[in-house]
């Protein structure tokens, strides 16, 4: 597979580089710091090592006095780890520390808080149109999803496969998370069908039948290893009866295609529809969080069922997204979107869809959806694409 450039900004300071297996963390590190001293967690001999002596790092770096950058590789593998980074920071060695997992669970059990503020969290997110340029395909995207180590593959469909089963076992059974795998399992493809949707833990547990708790309690699992996560209600100056209820989504729409049953009962466009909209927002998602803007993303839900897919709401921008998998838009399909702008007329309106023309729909700009992906980029995460009021 070509070089492709991540939009993802290096950092001068030590940093946590979070983010699910497969993102391409690893690749980017050794783009970036091609000089670090790279401390490998998944080696047998360095973890065993670590594991017995986390003070240990300390002599690694002691013994690397020329290194100025230490990339720590799976540091939630051996947690304990930390206390030294932190120390070693402490000591005001003008070194560079960068911590990479895919778990923020060991992490946080730890206390160390993310070196309590002295190194700053960045994620890694699968591919985003902009990131592959003319190589970026929706209806390619649509299908497997923007994983680096899927994108790269000619056989799409067992690679995916086979990345679920390495979650499953290498950090689910492995790491003790669960008992049995099984139960899990048929979590997974429980909350599947939650993609894109309100997420509500006790109808997954009688689909599962497991206890609510237990639900609880995969759910954050799912969380903490970021293949998962929840887009809270805006709920700001509300005008109308608002539903609470957070909305769902797995962090790549290839991942949840390949968890999400079908069968005879299935229509197809429900699918697509989830899997467009589930893209929509693992671009936007990462965006914003290259961006540093982290927390600036929502969903839109009336008690009476009037919605909006997503609302992007701070200090630089007040905007609504409704997404639809049609290449033919009727009046019922703006209305999401009018009623949101009837209750907050200072926000920028916007509907993507999948068909070719972009036009205005009175106040609302209509764009193809693939032209919107490949425009969003950290530096304009919402390009005004010939905007009309």
């Amino acid at each position: 597979m070509k070089k492709i450039n991540r939009l993802i900004s290096p950092y001068s300071e030590s940093f946590f580089l979070l983010g699910p297996r497969g993102t391409g963390k690893s690749t980017w590190l050794k783009d970036c710091y091609r000089d670090a001293t790279v401390v490998d967690l998944l080696k047998p001999d360095v973890f065993r090592t670590l594991q017995s002596r986390p003070e240990s790092l300390a002599d690694i770096v002691k013994g690397n006095a020329q290194a100025k950058c230490f990339v720590i590789d799976e540091v939630q593998k051996v947690p304990e780890v930390l206390s030294v980074v932190h120390s070693l920071i402490e000591e005001h060695l003008g070194l560079q520390f960068v911590l990479t997992g895919s778990s923020a669970r060991k992490i946080k059990r730890t206390g160390a808080d993310l070196l309590a503020g002295r190194a700053i969290r960045k994620t890694m997110h699968p591919f985003i149109a902009s990131e592959l340029g003319e190589d970026f395909s929706l209806e390619e995207a649509l299908k497997y999803g923007m994983l680096p180590v899927v994108f790269g593959s000619k056989k799409k469909d067992t690679v995916l496969s086979a990345y679920i089963d390495l979650y499953l076992r290498e950090e689910i059974q492995q790491e003790g998370l669960v008992r049995t795998l099984s139960p899990f399992a048929r979590f997974l493809e429980s909350a599947s069908f939650s993609h894109g949707s309100q997420l509500v833990s006790s109808a997954i547990a009688r689909d599962c039948g497991v206890g609510r708790t237990t639900v609880d309690g995969y759910l954050k699992i799912l969380f903490d290893l970021m293949i998962a996560s929840t887009l809270p209600v805006f709920l700001k100056r509300a005008k109308r009866s608002m539903a609470t209820t957070a909305k769902f989504y797995f962090f790549d729409t290839g991942v949840f295609r390949t968890l999400r049953p079908k069968g005879p009962l299935d229509r197809p466009e429900e699918i697509d529809g989830a899997a467009l909209e589930g893209l929509v927002f693992q671009h936007l998602k990462a965006c914003l969080d290259y961006s540093g803007r982290r927390d600036s993303l929502y969903c839109w839900r009336t008690s009476e069922g009037k919605e909006v897919d997503f609302v992007v709401y701070d200090d630089k921008d007040f905007l609504a997204i409704e997404v639809k998998n049609a290449a033919k838009l009727d009046s019922k399909d703006f209305s999401g979107l009018k009623s949101f702008a009837a209750d907050y007329p200072e926000a920028r309106t916007v509907l993507l869809y999948r068909g070719d023309v972009q036009y205005m729909h009175g106040n609302i700009l209509v764009v193809p959806v693939g032209r919107y992906l490949s425009a969003l980029s950290p530096e304009e995460p919402f390009p005004d694409v010939n905007w009309r009021r």
